[in-house]
Order: structure tokens, then C-alpha cells, then sequence
């Protein structure tokens, strides 16, 4: 069996650690074969980058590489942060497009390249993740590199006329035709890519294979998941620690409603804020009876977009703290920092009610981690947006429109008077799932659909079925 060579912006730091997100999926998925894991260092240097790093852990070697203080600002905060993070989730009037920003996106890929290609074998396997890494296979061929390479798409795939609005959007998509295999969250993002092929290149898809620009591309959706078992079983340990011990006497028999998200303007955290205020508002009786604790660890502070939303919503939560507050109690408690994912999961066990209201996002799996991690005698009620990619397979969460402050209130009422009979229906469903959807399926579904052509649209296929 060849390596497996996975290429992300970022680099998971250790096979113990308790990163989130792309780190923890892929952490958890490295146990059939040795790794190979390319990226940025995190290390940003004002003279041109030194050699590439190696960093052996076992079956996992770290290649990491800095970046050059302009490239980093062109490369990552501009163009992917700027740019391609607001237009693939639909806020197109925050993207700030410029040409040399463009550029600077493509040398750090034709850079990444250049350093990965000497490394490759003759049988390995690369998986390339997300957005700042799009162009990554085409410079890559350019290097004649013709081991199968498959990139996985984290966040939404914009419909078209939102893409069409990057004035690189065909350069953009023309790159993922040089990928074998490219995967998406959901069906809604492979239907949006097959969409932008028929609309703006003329293209058509048959078979799962998409033809377009005098070449061809197999897509297919592969929802990214969690190690549900693992998951559990943390949270239930988590549940004796020290911080979980304070947060439960702290709360005084109060319901802990919980949030982790992000500070980020996709997250919704503004809408959900003002629907804790509608409740309390309209719901006397919950103004002594609950917490809200909203964790959100800063992110991308060096974005303007990003501190308008941290002011506002300060301003929101001092406010509704201010109206509802008493001496010995504030209904909503708000932390800027990051904990460790095995304190999370214990707050998520306590938790009666998780609140996940993305104004859109690709999958979410603080909302799966918060299901995994429930007590099954007496689980917590998830209230999921309807634009999170999660919201296709947690199908009996208490599913808003993130929009809709009204609605996310009606459902945090409902979601605190549930009996524990619904409860445990719910999640008893959505455990099943996850049981079964976990992210050793995710990864074998893409791997498999990667190194074998012909079986990813057969009906025995673990995704043939989603």
C-alpha cells in the first residue's frame, strides 16, 4: 500500500493532540497506512522561506514550510480570508478582490508544489483540502506529478451566478479539472458545481464524471464526520474533570444552553444572540432558569470585518445581560477563548440545549460532536440551521432558518420544555447515523472512490446511498 500524502493549508501538530476541525478528522483517520502531511508552518518570516521542515511521529512525517511575510498577507489573509471565504459563503460584499492578491494566491500553490512534487513516490496517494489550496493540483501536473490526486471542498460551493461574481471564478473551477476526484459536503455543493459547469462552461455531467474544458473530473459529496465512539466515550470521562465540576456548580440547577462557534460573521452569532434576547423577552419564566454560555475564540482579528463583529456583539450580549441580569446572575455568559475538545465535550454533556445556527457552513461538526457527547438517558435537544451541511444528515434536530430570529427562539423554548421521551428519540436517530457515518467512513469513502474509478456510483458504494 503507497503513502498516503495529504496537502492542507494548515498541519495537524500532533496524532495525541485536540485540535479541531480538518485536524482532528484527519488525526483520527491515520490508521491503515504511513502519512505523509504538507502545509504551511504557521510561521510567518520576512526573508524567503528556509528549507522544508521534516518532523517524524511514527507512521506520520510533518513537511512544513514558512512563508514569507508578504505571501502570507497576499496568500492567506487577502485572497483566501478576503476573498474566497465571503464569496463561497455567500457574502460577496465583503470579498475584496485584487489582482495582486491573485497572484499572490497562486505563488504560494506554485511554491507548495514545487517543494511537495521531489518528495512524491511513484505510488502515492495525495488528498488536497479546501480553499487556499484550489490551484495546488494543477501546478502540480504542471510538474508532471501524475499520481491520483483528489481535493476535498470543507466550506459550501456558492451557486453560480454568487461564484461568477470572483472575477477568476473560471481560472478557479477550470483547476479542479485537474484533480482526479473532487469532493463536496453535501449534494446542494455538487449540484452547485454542476450547475456553475452547464451555466458558465458549457459542460455536462454523465455518470458522476463532469466534462467541461476539453477534460473531464469525477465529483461526488463525502460528509466529513467525527470518531462518534471516541466522541463518547471522552465525554463521558469528561464529565469527572475539573472544569466540567465548576461549570455544573456554577450553573445552580440552571439548564446550560451552550454555543461554540468561531468568531467569525458566517457563524450567526448576532441573529442567535438577539433570539436569546426574544426569549427572555417573551419567556419570563426562563430569565432565572437558564444559562447561555457562548464560546467563540477569536479568529482572523487582523480582518476589519471581524472586529466590526466583535464589537457588535459585545455591545448585544452587555445589553441583554444589562436588561435581564441580576446581581447573582447574568443569563448569558460570553468567553473569547479556546478550551481543550475533551473540556468542550463535557460542557456539551451538561448541556440541555447546543445551539448551531451558521448562516451557512459546510458541515459543522461541533453539531455532531455535541450529539455524540450526550448522556443517552437523558440527552441534550440540538437547534441546527438548516444551512449547515450537518442539517442533511442530523435530520431529527430541531432544524431554523438562522435568519429567522423569531424561529431559533420558538425552537430554544421547545427545545427546553422537550420531554426526555422526544429526547431520546431524537438523538437515539441521530446516533445511529453517526455510528455508522463516522470519519473512518469518510475517509474510506473518498480513498476508496480515489483509488477506484469505476466503483464510486456502483450501488454497493457507501455513498451511493446519501
Amino acid at each position: 500500500m503507497g503513502r498516503l500524502v495529504i496537502v492542507s493549508n494548515r498541519v495537524g501538530s500532533s496524532l495525541k493532540s485536540n485540535e479541531g476541525g480538518l485536524a482532528t478528522a484527519m488525526l483520527a483517520a491515520f490508521d491503515q497506512r504511513q502519512v505523509i502531511w504538507f502545509g504551511w508552518s504557521g510561521k510567518v518570516t520576512d526573508e524567503p522561506p528556509g528549507p522544508t521542515r521534516v518532523q517524524r511521529e511514527g507512521r506520520l512525517t510533518r513537511m512544513l514550510v514558512d512563508l514569507e511575510h508578504t505571501d502570507y498577507e497576499g496568500y492567506y489573509l487577502e485572497f483566501a480570508n478576503c476573498v474566497l471565504w465571503p464569496v463561497f459563503h455567500y457574502r460577496v460584499n465583503l470579498a475584496e478582490y485584487g489582482r495582486e492578491r491573485w497572484a499572490a494566491y497562486n505563488r504560494v500553490n506554485e511554491m507548495f508544489a514545487e517543494r511537495l512534487a521531489p518528495a512524491l513516490e511513484p505510488d502515492d496517494i495525495l488528498w488536497v483540502h479546501d480553499y487556499h489550496l484550489i490551484p495546488l493540483g494543477s501546478a502540480l501536473r504542471r510538474l508532471r506529478v501524475d499520481n491520483p490526486i483528489g481535493f476535498f471542498l470543507h466550506i459550501p460551493f456558492p451557486a453560480p451566478e454568487v461564484l461568477a461574481t470572483l472575477p477568476v471564478h473560471e481560472t478557479l473551477v477550470r483547476a479542479l479539472f485537474d484533480y482526479d476526484l473532487v469532493g463536496f459536503q453535501t449534494e446542494n455543493d455538487l449540484q452547485a458545481f454542476r450547475d456553475y459547469v452547464q451555466r458558465e462552461a458549457g459542460g455536462w455531467t454523465e455518470d458522476g464524471t463532469i466534462h467541461a474544458f476539453g477534460t473531464s473530473v469525477r465529483a461526488a459529496s463525502f460528509p466529513i464526520s467525527i470518531d462518534t465512539r471516541l466522541v463518547a466515550a471522552r465525554a463521558a470521562r469528561a464529565m469527572s474533570t475539573r472544569q466540567a465540576a465548576r461549570l455544573r456548580d456554577s450553573l445552580s440547577d440552571r439548564r446550560l444552553v451552550i454555543g461554540v462557534d468561531r468568531l467569525d460573521y458566517t457563524k450567526g452569532l448576532v441573529h442567535r444572540v438577539d433570539a436569546v434576547e426574544r426569549l427572555l423577552e417573551s419567556n419570563p419564566q426562563y430569565r432565572r432558569a437558564i444559562v447561555v454560555l457562548q464560546i467563540a475564540p477569536p479568529s482572523r482579528e487582523d480582518v476589519s470585518e471581524y472586529q466590526r463583529m466583535r464589537a457588535e456583539l459585545d455591545a448585544r450580549i452587555g445589553r441583554i445581560n444589562g436588561r435581564f441580569g441580576d446581581p447573582d446572575h447574568l443569563p448569558l455568559r460570553y468567553v473569547n477563548r479556546s478550551f481543550r475538545q475533551d473540556t468542550l465535550f463535557g460542557f456539551y454533556r451538561a448541556s440541555r440545549v447546543a445551539l448551531v445556527t451558521p448562516l451557512r457552513d459546510g458541515m459543522n461538526l461541533v453539531a455532531k460532536e455535541f450529539v455524540a457527547s450526550q448522556d443517552p438517558d437523558d440527552p441534550g435537544v440540538l437547534v441546527l440551521s438548516r444551512f449547515a451541511g450537518a442539517a442533511r444528515e442530523l435530520k431529527t434536530a430541531l432544524i431554523v432558518n438562522p435568519f429567522d430570529v423569531d424561529q431559533i427562539a420558538d425552537a430554544l423554548d421547545r427545545a427546553l420544555a422537550m420531554p426526555v421521551e422526544e429526547r431520546r428519540e431524537r438523538y437515539e436517530t441521530m446516533m445511529a447515523h453517526l455510528d455508522t457515518h463516522d470519519v473512518h467512513a469518510w475517509r474510506d469513502s473518498f480513498l476508496d472512490a480515489l483509488q477506484h474509478p469505476d466503483g464510486i456510483f456502483t450501488a454497493g458504494h457507501p455513498m451511493a446511498a446519501e
